[in-house]
């Protein structure tokens, strides 16, 4: 691990919300368990050589399979940071977590705690601690020690000796020890100059009602009719090459010209590992644009369903909510 030029952690309160790395054999297969203090612990005592910042635990409830991962709990974990740091005094927060949807929890986080004058990182493990050939105790060192060198403030993903920045990365492999994988995304944006007070981190969130859908062949307007009828008040459009969709199917395009007109928010990312949605390259795009889509750039999933979900719930007003998407924040639409 290099030196870094930012403050070395100090002070890390570590907030376990269950996942693969604590889980424990049950009846009907790996469960979340209690009791990941005691172990961490041993293992820290066990292994002299590593130097890593005095640490305090905060187990979440419930202990979740992060695969029951929801924004509600996101919420939770943002009050349990801004504790941390605000009341407590920590000035570094590791969040132990399940890899399924870690991706999408540290990408939400970046958004829900703009602001942060502190380090939050997000680890987890492919194996359960203690099990043969486990990643769990080499990714929660390894955390630790990370925090212990110095990271910028903001969020930050650590896995397998790597360091990800949440807003541009995902999980591609269910197996092995580098589950995640920065995705060389093209079509930046420009970086926000001001940020609105609802966006900071101590200011409360309601929750949003985001979805994400992604086009495929013969997709009907139905569909999008149906999800606005769900109350959706944000749309992650997953859609072809550099953004393009069915043009020639005026019924679906009428139907995300009525989500615009109902105030529900539409952005198209690309469902490509690489590149990015530029709207105006093909009529296919354009007529998108057209019915009031806005583009996600190189936005990753995660990283657009995490901001929508953020500026939804700071209640801006819907242009601002349009404005912002555009804009880069944290690094989500940075090249």
């Amino acid at each position: 691990m290099h030196s870094s030029t930012y403050p070395a952690a100090r002070h890390v309160m570590v907030l376990y919300t269950g996942g693969t790395i604590g889980m424990q054999a049950s009846a009907n297969g790996l469960a979340p368990a209690s009791g990941f203090e005691a172990r961490m612990r041993d293992y820290l005592h066990s292994q002299p050589e590593l130097i890593v910042p005095q640490w305090r635990f905060r187990e979440m409830a419930p202990l979740i399979d992060s695969a029951n991962m929801t924004p509600a709990y996101w919420q939770q974990l943002r009050e349990a940071v801004v504790d941390a740091v605000d009341v407590q005094g920590c000035d570094s927060v590791l969040i132990l977590h399940g890899t399924d949807t870690l991706a999408y929890s540290a990408a939400a986080m970046s958004f829900q705690l703009l602001g942060l004058n502190a380090r939050v990182c997000f680890t987890g493990s492919m194996l359960p601690a203690g099990v043969t050939d486990s990643d769990a105790w080499e990714n929660l060192s390894g955390a630790l020690v990370a925090l212990g060198h110095g990271l910028a403030p903001g969020v930050h993903l650590y896995f397998h000796g790597e360091l990800l920045a949440p807003t541009r990365c995902a999980k591609v492999r269910s197996f092995g020890r580098h589950p995640f994988k920065r995705l060389e995304r093209q079509g930046g944006g420009v970086k926000a100059t001001s940020l609105p007070a609802a966006l900071n981190y101590n200011q409360p969130k309601q929750l949003a009602k985001v979805a994400v859908l992604p086009l495929f062949p013969g997709i009907s307007a139905g569909i999008i009719d149906g999800l606005l009828d769900s109350g959706i008040q944000g749309l992650v459009l997953e859609c072809y090459g550099s953004g393009t969709g069915p043009s020639d199917n005026p019924e679906f395009l009428a139907s995300l010209g009525r989500a615009r007109d109902k105030g529900v928010v539409v952005v198209a990312v690309t469902q490509c590992h690489e590149g990015g949605v530029e709207l105006d390259i093909y009529e296919a795009g354009s007529r998108l644009r057209g019915v009031g889509v806005l583009s996600g750039g190189g936005m990753t999933r995660e990283a657009a369903f995490g901001k929508l979900n953020a500026l939804l719930g700071a209640g801006l007003e819907i242009t601002s909510v349009r404005q912002f998407v555009e804009l880069d924040l944290c690094g989500e639409l940075s090249l």
